[in-house]
């Protein structure tokens, strides 16, 4: 059992503050199990704010307030943006920064009475899907320290698994909240594209990335992102829909149904096979039906998606050159030396793997070949899930093909490491709500997660399909 099931949730907490319950003594202990982190999971940890904050919790519930979130202990990923605290995407090219203004989310968790205690690991600018990228160094799963949580959020996962915080914020371009989450055995959701504001969020791929929570169940899901989502001027991407609700669409598994993809023949893990076929016989008895659904274009998925991605951050990363902000070599001969040596030495092997991919799709030449092909093919994908969920509430399959791997066993072959994502990119690609929920263990106590995917906009309705569905589990 993780050590977070020992320990209060998001509700939990909110509710024993708001009843009167001490917030600094709840801060204080996550603190120590954040200053204790044998994982790697945690970065930096905020103690002096984090008290300061949590006094201010407990003077304002004292005077009345009644707080969503009052005393929660939460991290944030390391490429959200928390006013006078570093934020560094861990990448030596921002060592040092110190985020000069509050991203959206961050300024809703503090409106609502959260307590912001540190920051998280994650690979570096959020490119990986194992935590080993990152300059502070890996990430250990805390199910076997030997293997690495996922990525790239998998400091946040970790430290939501091991009971460092009941919450968490990650950001998920092609699946970075759902496969650490499938692999640290944790609920982790990516909310439809524009629900929750980019402001503050350093950007990897603009049209894909979006911020969200990882913690214990749907309805602490829901409770987070009835905080942090809603319309913000400041995203000029964000979506007009209103704040999710704080607590699930309650919905009943009979009558529901539940689409079916076509899973490959080869690669997918026999437990994960076999805990897919248990939740299935789940969910049939308990009245759902299964419906076969196709994503035709499914298949182009990957390379649509390291097309379009790659080409983003190529131009999102230019910004860091040594001159404005961030690493800058010593002792240039020159300009073009500074910019040079300033990202050569800034940036880790697989950024710059990603941003040399990007510039050539972005060349002259090769975009109409490459990236404006990609996004046609992405339109056709977007078009496969709406006819999909018209014959479906919501789309059951695996998060990801195999448990967690050991750490070191795919950090040289980028294609088997990029396979990790097969299963989540659709959704980044089509901007639809989806998440991973816990589903039980391999043989070898390793986490398994089950992926959901929802209709746009229908963040609401896939977190009370989730909680009915973890009910039969």
């Amino acid at each position: 059992m993780s050590p977070a099931a020992h320990l209060p949730g998001v509700r939990q907490i909110a509710a024993q503050v708001n009843a009167g319950a001490c917030p600094v003594a709840i801060v204080e202990a996550a603190l120590q199990r954040a200053e204790a982190d044998q994982l790697n999971a945690v970065i930096r940890v905020y103690r002096d704010s984090a008290l300061a904050t949590a006094a201010e919790v407990a003077q304002r519930v004292a005077t009345g307030a009644s707080l969503p979130l009052a005393g929660v202990p939460v991290l944030l990923k390391d490429n959200i943006c928390y006013q006078g605290h570093p934020v560094e995407a861990c990448s030596r090219i921002l060592t040092g920064f110190v985020a000069p203004y509050h991203a959206t989310v961050v300024e809703r968790l503090l409106a609502a009475g959260a307590v912001i205690i540190g920051a998280a690991n994650m690979d570096s600018f959020a490119m990986g899907s194992s935590n080993e990228t990152s300059c502070h160094g890996p990430v250990r799963n805390p199910h076997d320290p030997n293997r690495v949580p996922g990525g790239s959020s998998g400091g946040s996962a970790a430290a939501v698994a091991a009971g460092i915080v009941p919450l968490a914020l990650g950001s998920d371009t092609g699946g970075s909240i759902r496969q650490p989450a499938a692999f640290c055995g944790t609920l982790g959701c990516k909310p439809t594209y524009g629900r929750v504001s980019r402001y503050g969020l350093l950007a990897f791929g603009s049209s894909l990335d979006q911020i969200g929570p990882l913690c214990r169940d749907a309805a602490d899901a829901a409770l987070a992102l009835a905080v942090i989502s809603g319309h913000d001027p400041l995203d000029s991407t964000s979506s007009p829909l209103p704040a999710v609700a704080a607590a699930p669409t309650a919905r009943a598994l009979a009558g529901l149904r539940i689409g079916m993809l076509e899973l490959p023949d080869e690669g997918l893990d026999p437990a994960i096979s076999a805990t897919l076929t248990r939740a299935r016989q789940a969910l049939e008895a308990a009245g759902a039906s299964l419906v076969p659904v196709r994503l035709p274009h499914d298949r182009h998925a990957v390379a649509c998606y390291y097309i379009i991605a790659t080409g983003e951050a190529a131009s999102n990363l230019s910004r860091y050159d040594g001159i404005h902000y961030g690493h800058r070599c010593q002792d240039p001969a020159d300009l073009e030396e500074v910019y040079a040596r300033s990202r050569a030495e800034g940036f880790g092997a697989e950024v710059q793997r990603r941003i040399m991919l990007g510039t050539y799709v972005l060349s002259a030449g090769y975009l109409d070949a490459y990236y404006l092909k990609a996004q046609r093919v992405r339109r056709l994908l977007v078009q496969d899930y709406a006819t999909a969920f018209a014959a479906c509430d919501v789309i059951l399959g695996p998060t990801t093909p195999t448990p967690a791997f050991a750490l070191g066993e795919k950090i040289d072959d980028p294609l088997q490491m990029y396979l990790n994502d097969i299963f989540t990119i659709g959704a980044n690609l089509a901007g639809v709500p989806a998440l991973s929920l816990p589903a039980g263990h391999t043989d070898k106590g390793l986490p398994i997660g089950l992926h959901l995917q929802g209709p746009h906009g229908q963040d609401e309705a896939l977190l009370g399909i989730a909680a009915a569905v973890a009910a039969v589990l």
